[in-house]
């Protein structure tokens, strides 16, 4: 065959090749997807941030998950096809976080960002002594799961690094839960010395020793302190003693009533409407869903006939748009109902403060009640998305 022959043949063969991969690489952005849906359909709870690339006739796989299954059912799809791949995926946590893959949350509240900058939109906050799992790093900032599984960036300053080890010895070290609004450890056991830091309703720091009027105490990064006794309490009797009921919910909420709302925010510093939500749950021994259009997934439906008759106190109302034949439904806003004869709910909006179902009542509230789209019952509810938290930590 002459040289000018084979020209063109090489120039088809090419084509064919090039063609080929071209194709496979809209087949496989589209099982990518579908894998998406069926691992990470919630980006705030799992990672699957997966892109491709056809470049000089290879596929490139470049991008983070951090689910198991999804990295492996991608790869098994892309070797299967027999094509030319590159992986550039990463499966996280991965060498850049390196063996320190645990954190916990060393300030009294510890802002948790959307982005991996001081300027992102608040995601979500986590206590003092709250478990955080690691998943990956970008400059200062700590991409880390919380224990209701969202997903978010946290800068450096607020966190304690630990290894499997170190984190187990924290996890099952005895520890004291402070109780009331806010408060501060001290240096000494006097509430005349000087201030360690301070601390909100929900923190946790690990039990040292005790006298009559203060328990001491360490934090994460080993500083030490004394917190008074009057306003904390040994967690474990803390959980043993819990009575699980709507009038604890209701008044561990009232508690907070008057609190500002804070975008984001799900401590006593500031709190969004699921995070006021999640803050009376968790005190009352439950970890639940962080924001209203998860929280709606969890516990049993009640209300169906969305009449407010068969709501019992403690239950979950929610509020937005509805669904129509062009939109699905979107849960927007979340408040907890008081199961009194004022039919009245109480809820973070503004700030913190009740409101009520009925007309009559001079705080009712005809703007949510317009917007109500039924409720969930929590208490009493078998669910995996509520844990107990007397559970075994999983993260």
């Amino acid at each position: 065959m002459k040289f000018s022959q084979i020209i063109p043949l090489i120039l088809f063969l090419l084509l064919q090749s090039c063609n080929k991969n071209s194709k496979f690489l809209i087949a496989i952005e589209t099982k990518s997807k579908s894998i998406q849906m069926t691992y990470a359909p919630d980006k705030r709870v799992a990672v699957y941030d997966v892109r491709f690339a056809l470049i000089d006739d290879q596929i490139i796989a470049k991008g983070a998950t951090d689910s198991k299954k999804a990295y492996n059912e991608l790869l098994e799809y892309i070797h299967s096809s027999n094509v030319i791949f590159k992986n550039e995926l990463r499966f996280l946590p991965d060498t850049t976080v390196g063996n320190q893959k645990f954190a916990v949350a060393k300030n009294s509240v510890i802002n948790i960002r959307s982005l991996p900058k001081h300027s992102a939109e608040l995601g979500t906050q986590a206590l003092l002594g709250m478990s955080l799992k690691i998943l990956d790093k970008k400059g200062d900032f700590y991409r880390v799961q919380t224990p209701d599984s969202y997903i978010s960036w946290v800068d450096k300053g607020g966190i304690e690094k630990m290894d499997t080890k170190k984190f187990d010895l924290w996890n099952t070290s005895e520890k004291i839960i402070f109780t009331e609004i806010t408060g501060f450890i001290y240096t000494t056991a006097s509430a005349e010395s000087e201030i360690v830091s301070d601390i909100t309703l929900g923190g946790l720091l690990q039990y040292v020793n005790e006298n009559e009027a203060f328990y001491e105490v360490k934090y994460p990064d080993n500083r030490t302190g004394f917190v008074k006794k009057e306003e904390s309490v040994r967690y474990n009797a803390w959980l043993q003693n819990k009575t699980y009921s709507g009038e604890n919910i209701e008044k561990t909420a009232k508690k907070m009533n008057g609190f500002p709302y804070l975008w984001g925010g799900t401590s006593t510093k500031g709190m969004d409407c699921s995070g006021f939500v999640k803050m009376a749950y968790l005190m009352n021994g439950f970890i639940i869903p962080r924001d209203a259009s998860q929280q709606i997934n969890a516990g049993r439906k009640v209300n169906v006939a969305l009449d407010f008759k068969d709501l019992e106190k403690g239950d979950l109302l929610f509020f937005g748009t509805k669904a129509t034949t062009e939109k699905s439904q979107r849960v927007v806003h979340v408040g907890i109902w008081l199961g009194n004869e004022k039919m009245e709910f109480i809820h973070a909006s503004g700030n913190v403060h009740i409101s009520s179902m009925d007309d009559s009542q001079m705080n009712f509230d005809d703007f949510n009640k317009n917007r109500y789209l039924g409720s969930r019952r929590y208490l009493g509810t078998p669910d995996k998305k509520i844990v107990a938290l007397g559970q075994a930590l999983q993260l």
